[in-house]
Formats: structure tokens, C-alpha cells, sequence
């Protein structure tokens, strides 16, 4: 039976109809909650779904499952019914699997040749895989550390296509490794790769352009990961290099503009925020910069700077506030029209990981800590903490629904709030 607008039911009918529906048919008006991408449905580390209970013990966060894996600074990919994890075994073999979503149970597993030595500085921080993958539904797209990008089939594993850059483009391989998460849009998929910034096509892995070079090697080749966000009017893809943020048209890889971001050694790593048409990012031995975009996007200038400087973890943005963890271990509330720091605390460990819900962040600690926080520009207000692993926990934390996932070096594990 087909219904239109002239249909003799009541409102009250459609309701009972569509109650009696089976799930399925009413899948899209219930979605279940996913995070297939670097930090989240919009890259901002910002999630919808039920309120988060004011604790984190054990009554009101429960551990359901944990998987014994290799090393890997991925964060989980958590898809309806899977959740896709990388792994770098004996130091020369890079994995994904894919477990059930419920049980941890493995569904799939696939594996290439993949490691490199990353040099001194970085040594303690590991030679395993860095990226975290992307998937559309279908397609899973994982980078391996030796700067290639394996597009495979998110139902079994079978590989799709595969580019490895420095063969493509004849880009030095990175020295620190492919670290960039890549980012799908439409038909294509956007990576810092290959020294330099390329468009590829999604169902191929054919390159459609290659811009932003920088010669690769030991200063080249980006820490950061790209965003797609429309400014003043036009939609843009906003990059940090190693030396400058800059945008790029999406269809011709042409730069719109770039800034210089000053950093030691290029640690240009934050994703960057864009905040109305204005964009916010901190480096390493540099500081903190807000630039407004004006003349159709065309043109940054910076609006204000603060000697505060963030290191590895991108910030969240809530109620005219942004919150960042900086390099030198403390967190900090700054004032987007100001640029004054509201508050900054004493020091915690090296890295967080952050998702916001409201005026709650939920910031996961490299050091094994889940910190439950307030966001609150008056004081920093921390509502709870947990220990929740010995082992180091750099990987991105995901957030589905009442669903945690949190990737320690050795492991992946879901949670449930109760």
C-alpha cells in the first residue's frame, strides 16, 4: 500500500504503522552510533547520543571485551557491526583485523610487509604503524608507515588497490613515517603522503593531483591530518605542513593560502580548527595563532597569538572556549575572542585524546588515565578520573552511543556505560 499527502490516515495510525515496521525498515531514523574517521563524525572530536553518567567507576563504566594485539598508535574505526584495529608485529609486519563490535571476536585479519626505523628523538615513541584508517561503509582505507595507502574490502579484508607514494611519485619515504589519518569525501580520498598532498580516486587509487611537495625525508612529509570546512562561503581543504597551515582547493589541489607556522623541527601536528570563518592551531616552539579568513577566504590574517604551545593533541572547541593540552603537559582553557588563557592547570602525561558531548570532555591520557571534565572557562573542573590501563594509551579514543573504545599499545578494548 502506498501513502501520499491526501492519505485518509490519522496521524495516530502512521504512528502505530510505523512501530510495526521491523527494524530494519526503520534503520535510518535510528542509525547506530559510528566513528569512521580520525576524531570522529566531523574530525572535530564532537559526538551526539545519550549523556554521559557522572562517573567513570566501575557502576557506571563497565568493561565488556579487551584483545591482545601488537603495538599501533591507530585509533579504532567502529563501523555498525565491526570495528577495524591496525597492529605492527615483530617490528616488520603491519595487520588489520576486523572484530565484532559485541564480542571482540575476530572476523578478519590481513597483513604486508611494513616497518621502518623512525630516527633518534622519536625513537621512544616506536616504530609501529601511526595513521588512523577511514571507512565509507564498504571501503576500509588504512596507511602503513612506509607511506602507502591499501584500500581494502571492509566485509572480508580482500585488498582493493594499493599506492605506495614513493614509488608513484618519486617522494623520498618519510623518516618519521606516514603519520597523516586520510580523509574521504564523495568519491575521493585526501592524505598527506608522498611529500606533499594528494587526491586520489576512492575506487581506484588512481591520483587525480598531487600539490603542497616538500621533498620528503627527515623535514619533510606532514604530522598533521587535513579537514574539509566551508569558509566564508567556500568549501575548502585546510592542511598543516611541517612550516605553514594552508588551504587548497579541493578540485585542482591549487593553494588558496597558506601562513607560516613557526615550530622546532616542523612539529606542526594539530589538526587545524576551523571556528566560524576563522582557524585556530598551535605548534611546538612556536605558540598559539587564531587567523580570520577574509576577501572570500582568500586571505589569513592573524588575529591574535598566545605564547602557549600545544604539542600533539588537537583541541576541542565549546561555548566561545577552546581547550587544549599542551606541550608542556598542562591543560588549558583559552578565550577564542581574546586569546587569553581562562585558566591552565598543573601537569599531566604527555598526550590526551579528547571527545566533547555538551559541556562534558572526555580526554584519555597516555599514561592509561580517563579523565571525566567539566567544560567550565571560570575553573578547570574535573569531575572524575579513572586508571584504566598500565600500558600506554596514545591511540585516539572513540565514543559511539553508551560505547567506549580505547586502543592501548597492546590491546583494544570496549567499555559500556551502565
Amino acid at each position: 500500500m502506498r501513502f501520499n499527502c491526501h492519505s485518509c490516515l490519522s496521524g495516530l495510525s502512521l504512528i502505530l504503522i510505523i512501530a510495526a515496521l521491523p527494524a530494519a525498515a526503520r534503520s535510518e531514523e535510528s542509525p547506530v552510533a559510528t566513528w569512521l574517521q580520525w576524531r570522529g563524525p566531523q574530525r572535530d572530536s564532537q559526538v551526539e547520543g545519550p549523556a554521559w553518567p557522572p562517573a567513570l567507576d566501575a557502576k557506571h563504566l563497565e568493561k565488556v571485551w579487551s584483545v591482545p594485539l601488537g603495538p599501533s598508535y591507530s585509533g579504532p574505526i567502529v563501523a555498525a557491526d565491526r570495528v577495524f584495529v591496525t597492529e605492527t608485529v615483530d617490528k616488520e609486519t603491519e595487520v588489520v583485523r576486523a572484530l565484532d563490535r559485541q564480542s571482540g571476536k575476530e572476523l578478519w585479519k590481513v597483513s604486508w610487509p611494513g616497518a621502518i626505523n623512525v630516527p633518534f628523538f622519536a625513537k621512544s615513541n616506536g616504530d609501529w604503524i601511526r595513521s588512523t584508517p577511514a571507512y565509507d561503509g564498504e571501503r576500509l582505507y588504512v596507511a602503513g608507515i612506509r607511506d602507502v595507502l591499501v584500500c581494502l574490502n571492509g566485509a572480508d579484508g580482500e585488498e582493493i588497490w594499493r599506492v605506495d607514494f614513493s614509488q608513484a611519485t618519486g617522494a623520498k619515504l618519510p623518516a618519521f613515517g606516514c603519520v597523516c589519518s586520510p580523509l574521504i569525501d564523495g568519491d575521493f580520498v585526501y592524505i598527506q603522503a608522498g611529500a606533499g598532498l594528494v587526491k586520489l580516486d576512492k575506487y581506484s587509487g588512481k591520483i587525480i593531483w598531487h600539490s603542497l611537495r616538500d621533498g620528503g625525508g627527515m623535514y619533510g612529509s606532514a604530522f598533521s591530518s587535513p579537514v574539509i570546512r566551508t569558509i566564508n562561503g567556500r568549501r575548502q581543504l585546510l592542511v598543516q605542513t611541517r612550516k605553514k597551515l594552508a588551504s587548497v582547493a579541493l578540485d585542482s589541489g591549487e593553494e588558496l593560502w597558506s601562513q607560516e607556522i613557526p615550530a622546532f623541527r616542523g612539529m606542526n601536528i594539530l589538526t587545524p580548527t576551523v571556528i566560524g570563518n576563522s582557524v585556530f592551531t598551535s605548534s611546538y616552539g612556536g605558540g598559539s595563532y587564531l587567523y580570520a579568513l577574509n576577501n572570500g577566504a582568500a586571505t589569513a590574517e592573524q588575529r591574535w597569538r598566545n605564547k602557549v604551545q600545544g604539542y600533539m593533541s588537537s583541541p576541542v572547541v565549546i561555548d566561545g572556549h577552546i581547550y587544549l593540552h599542551l606541550r608542556n603537559k598542562r591543560f588549558a582553557c583559552i578565550n577564542i575572542e581574546t586569546g587569553q588563557e581562562a585558566w591552565v592547570t598543573k601537569p599531566f602525561g604527555k598526550y590526551w585524546s579528547m571527545v566533547a558531548q555538551g559541556d562534558r570532555i572526555l580526554a584519555l591520557d597516555e599514561r592509561g588515565d580517563l579523565l571525566l571534565i567539566r567544560a567550565n572557562p571560570q575553573q578547570f573542573e574535573l569531575i572524575d578520573k579513572r586508571h584504566i590501563s598500565d600500558e600506554p594509551t596514545w591511540a585516539h579514543l572513540a565514543v559511539c552511543g553508551d560505547q567506549l573504545f580505547i586502543r592501548a599499545l597492546n590491546e583494544q578494548s570496549m567499555y559500556r556505560w551502565k
